[in-house]
């Protein structure tokens, strides 16, 4: 019988390379768009990197909170280009990860780190371009006892992540793109971009079209009212 809640896993299936790659220069908030909103880890966690664009397979680590045990093993049998993805519960009174962490990683080629929970040495962090999300900080460092999991189905902020998975980060937030989906979703993606670029253009020559708010309006049932400019 497996030992549930104390078991190192590997992961069965990853994203290409090439496809990865041109996720790249991709934003979040387009990936969000046309994947109805859904997909995406809540605002409680911020970046606390200067710079630096996180991009990568999701290795999912689920700890005791306060705990680092299965977070160390995770970032030595990660490969480069992995990102580590930690559900700690949300606890921010232990650092998952520090510098020392922080340094071990970028050496074995972690793209960065996602903790649902605290970390500390934030200088390090935020004068670098590794990139790193926390729910907060606290100088208090962790334990190392176990029990915890590697590449298990795990919960950050609400969202579902699945080992395999592609992250994408950046200004505006985490999106979780299902390994399953990332081929498809590209092809989305990059049509948008197009589009947008086409608002862009007609907002910047005076010919984009407006009228789809008072035809939302009517549709909803406002009372609309001539309203004269000044």
């Amino acid at each position: 019988m497996n030992n549930i809640g104390f078991r190192v896993l590997p992961i069965k299936n990853r994203v290409s390379k090439e496809i990865i790659e041109q996720y790249r220069s991709v934003v979040t908030p387009h990936i969000s768009d046309n994947l109805n909103r859904m997909h995406a880890i809540g605002a409680k966690l911020r970046p606390y990197h200067k710079k630096g664009k996180l991009i990568g397979t999701a290795v999912t680590v689920k700890t005791r909170p306060g705990d680092n045990l299965l977070v160390h093993k995770a970032i030595d049998l990660a490969e480069p280009g992995d990102v580590i993805v930690v559900d700690a519960g949300g606890d921010t009174t232990n650092a998952i990860v520090g510098e020392i962490m922080l340094r071990i990683a970028k050496r074995n080629g972690i793209t960065g780190f996602i903790i649902d929970g605290a970390i500390r040495d934030t200088k390090a962090f935020a004068e670098g371009d590794f990139p790193v999300y926390a729910v907060g900080v606290t100088h208090r460092g962790p334990y190392k006892d176990g029990p915890g999991e590697i590449n298990v189905p795990i919960s950050i902020d609400g969202m579902c992540v699945n080992p395999g998975d592609l992250i994408i980060g950046d200004e505006d937030g985490i999106a979780v793109i299902p390994q399953e989906n990332a081929e498809e979703l590209l092809y989305k993606v990059k049509a948008q971009e197009v589009k947008e670029s086409e608002i862009f253009e007609s907002i910047e020559n005076g010919t984009i079209d407006r009228s789809w708010i008072d035809e939302t309006l009517q549709k909803r049932g406002c009372e609309l009212e001539s309203i004269s400019k000044i």
